[in-house]
């Protein structure tokens, strides 16, 4: 029998948007300096880089040029606020829920690739009913190194018995689309996630801007995408 089909989704800004309780952490910690707020929409793309970006970019919004060393205990910070407000204005994009059921239906695997730690990844998918619809959750932290490297993308396909020679990423950013390309596999992007370059400019194989457009995008890719052996 050859393995399932499998689906390797980016979570931040691809599945779920999770820029309202990223931003209102932001602000948390830039209030317990004394700092001025930074209003979520001038982040834009620093949502999908991680929190010392964002610290950075808050900081330097207040006029502050943060040390290293700074950042790192205002990480710590964020980190924590940021685990006990996990889903406060987070949600999942529209047809996202819709989609999955409909892939598992027919018998595909799901997994969850994120450079999003695993040990808040979790507790975000368990907080909005999420978990269930996933074979495998794989974050930055889950392996030795984390996207745009194929190591963690070939690791959640492994762990959902999945075969890369049919597996298709989905992700909302230049770092999905490497880590696909890494990985020799195929990836959808989608228009409405956390990227600094329009996704167009990227060349993903197929791009969606709506879940519900999901399932053609990939039967226009077929099931028996190529390898890295092969590509």
């Amino acid at each position: 029998m050859p393995a399932a089909p499998t689906l390797v989704f980016d979570l931040d800004g691809t599945l779920v948007d999770t820029m309202g309780d990223l931003s209102a952490t932001l602000n948390a910690v830039l209030a317990s300096l004394g700092h001025a707020p930074v209003p979520p929409e001038s982040l834009g793309s620093l949502f999908g880089q991680g929190a010392r970006a964002l610290l950075q970019r808050g900081l330097a919004d207040n006029g502050v040029t943060a040390d290293p060393e700074l950042i790192e205990t205002l990480y710590a910070r964020f980190l924590d606020h940021y685990l006990a407000n996990i889903a406060v204005h987070s949600r999942p994009f529209p047809g996202v829920i819709a989609a999955l059921q409909r892939f598992r239906a027919r018998g595909w695997r799901c997994t969850i690739c994120t450079n999003k730690p695993e040990y808040l990844a979790r507790p975000l998918l368990a907080s909005l009913g999420m978990t269930g619809h996933f074979d495998a959750i794989v974050g930055s932290d889950t392996f030795s190194r984390a996207k745009p490297h194929a190591e963690p993308v070939l690791g959640a396909i492994a762990r959902a018995n999945g075969s890369p020679a049919r597996a298709i990423m989905v992700g909302d950013s230049k770092t999905d689309i490497d880590a696909a390309r890494a990985a020799g596999i195929p990836v959808v992007a989608v228009t409405f996630g956390y990227t600094s370059v329009p996704v167009e400019k990227l060349a993903p194989d197929a791009i969606i801007s709506h879940f519900d457009a999901l399932d053609a995008a990939v039967e226009g890719l077929g099931t028996l995408p190529r390898t890295a052996a092969n590509a």
